[in-house]
């Protein structure tokens, strides 16, 4: 099923989303984590993408695994920075024979050793190429940042960029996590001032550990409000209290999005099924 079609629904959705594993040995047991949390019947389910496009065929199989065993609807990543288009093209190839119908299309992250496409420098050239090869065959999603992206020095400007993505024909967005709702209130309306209007999944990650949280920062920039700073601060030292406070607080960060009329959400499940269970427990009667 196409997602696009999904969010059409009269009802709040909830996907999580896992990762593929590096090497082919640890494949079965991150391909069983993700069917453990397919067992929770989100609305779908995203699997990412390795840099470089190492873990493409990884990716591709866990999301047809996922959706032939479970019946959740899938959503494949795929990067160009670090891909040529005979590699964009295989992999498109790949996907529909495995009978995935989504792609979220992006740029991803830049390598170590500065290497990149001499086909791709950004998400719009891809998402325009997969139209042009795949016609209509594939929903498209892309990524949004809503404190920026951390390579674009002013907001305008990567607002800017992501209206070229939306404009080269995405269906739906999905967000960098948050820790801040008002900031993600405050992005939508930017975004609808510029005239994107598809629809913005909201993206949270529960941080269950202090080294999750500065991994996670370093990466996106995100800002950390002070107030979930403090509970890292109190709890990080103690795993098992960690854990329990940052689901509470990603399941309240939930509840908040939808009194305020966010309908759609994604959670970065970090391929922990417990902590997927925990959020889906907690908002049982809330998604109902």
């Amino acid at each position: 099923m196409k997602i696009s079609e999904i969010l059409k629904q009269e009802k709040v959705t909830l996907s999580l989303e896992v990762f593929p594993p590096k090497t082919s040995e640890k494949y079965e047991s991150t391909a069983a984590a993700a069917k453990k949390i397919a067992a929770l019947h989100p609305d779908f389910m995203s699997v990412t993408y390795g840099a470089g496009g190492g873990t493409g065929t990884y990716t591709a199989g866990i999301a047809e695994e996922i959706q032939k065993e479970h019946g959740v609807t899938t959503l494949a990543h795929l990067t160009c920075v670090s891909s040529s288009r005979e590699h964009v093209l295989k992999m498109l190839k790949v996907y529909e024979e495995k009978g995935i119908e989504n792609i979220l299309a992006l740029r991803g992250d830049i390598p170590q050793d500065g290497k990149v496409s001499e086909d791709y420098r950004y998400a719009a050239e891809l998402i325009r190429d997969i139209h042009k090869y795949a016609g209509g065959k594939f929903c498209l999603g892309g990524a949004c940042y809503p404190e920026g992206h951390v390579e674009c020095l002013h907001k305008k400007d990567d607002i800017g960029h992501l209206k070229d993505k939306v404009d080269a024909g995405l269906d739906f967005l999905t967000t960098q996590m948050f820790f801040d709702n008002n900031i993600f209130y405050n992005f939508l309306y930017r975004i609808r001032e510029r005239g994107i209007y598809i629809p913005v999944i909201a993206g949270i990650m529960p941080i269950t550990n202090a080294k999750q949280l500065s991994r996670s920062v370093a990466m996106s920039g995100t800002d950390v409000p002070q107030r979930f700073r403090a509970i890292v601060d109190y709890f990080g030292e103690n795993p098992e209290a960690m854990k329990q406070a940052g689901i509470i607080y990603a399941t309240e960060q939930i509840v908040d999005l939808i009194a305020n009329g966010i309908k759609h959400i994604h959670v970065y499940t970090m391929n922990k099924p417990s902590v997927a269970a925990a959020i889906m427990g907690n908002l049982s009667e809330v998604l109902r």
